[in-house]
């Protein structure tokens, strides 16, 4: 009877742990807020976050689940309007950022935010090359190539290289699509 109750529980509150993000807990905050503003007496004060117990709990997961996670993905809180505390800028231990473009710096990652392609048009330039000529929803064009070198493939974006790969990774792959 009890593993009846008890699974449910631990399954949930493992999926829960996966989908969560640090962030600046706004609701909580708003929450803080509230209990110190409703009465001057520190103990009062006690007293109340001791009944409020329930209420924070409720709010730590909407933080965690949803808030945090927007704040996260948008780069700002929808609550409190504060930039994502991942973004502060302070001294580090070591430094990337130099060695990202500089789109991959800050949030949100404007590809993820802008483009979607409405539809594409692949054409076989030679044996060793391919372009794909893209149209974004936005209307704007770009031209992804993939250039054959040697046992490599270079794939380009506007003539900048994206990303590279091996013949043999390829085919494993196209192997892998086929079985699924």
């Amino acid at each position: 009877m009890m593993n009846r109750f008890v699974k449910p529980i631990i399954i949930s509150a493992s999926l829960v742990t996966l989908f969560g993000c640090v962030g600046s807990n706004a609701v909580t905050g708003k929450l803080m807020e509230f209990n110190v503003k409703a009465v001057d007496n520190r103990y009062a004060r006690g007293g109340l976050n001791m009944l409020l117990a329930p209420a924070y709990g409720i709010t730590v997961a909407a933080d965690y689940i949803v808030f945090n996670s927007l704040e996260f993905w948008t780069g700002k809180n929808p609550i409190n309007k504060k930039p994502h505390i991942f973004d502060s800028k302070v001294d580090t231990y070591i430094d990337v950022n130099d060695q990202l473009d500089d789109s991959l710096t800050e949030a949100p990652i404007d590809p993820l935010a802008k483009h979607v392609i409405d539809h594409s048009e692949m054409k076989v330039l030679n044996q060793d090359e391919i372009a794909i000529e893209l149209t974004y929803n936005d209307g704007t064009r770009a031209t992804l190539t993939g250039q054959r070198f040697g046992d490599e493939v270079h794939y380009s974006i506007d003539n900048q290289v994206i990303a590279k790969t091996s013949l043999e990774e390829m085919q494993m792959y196209m192997a892998s699509a086929e079985q699924s």
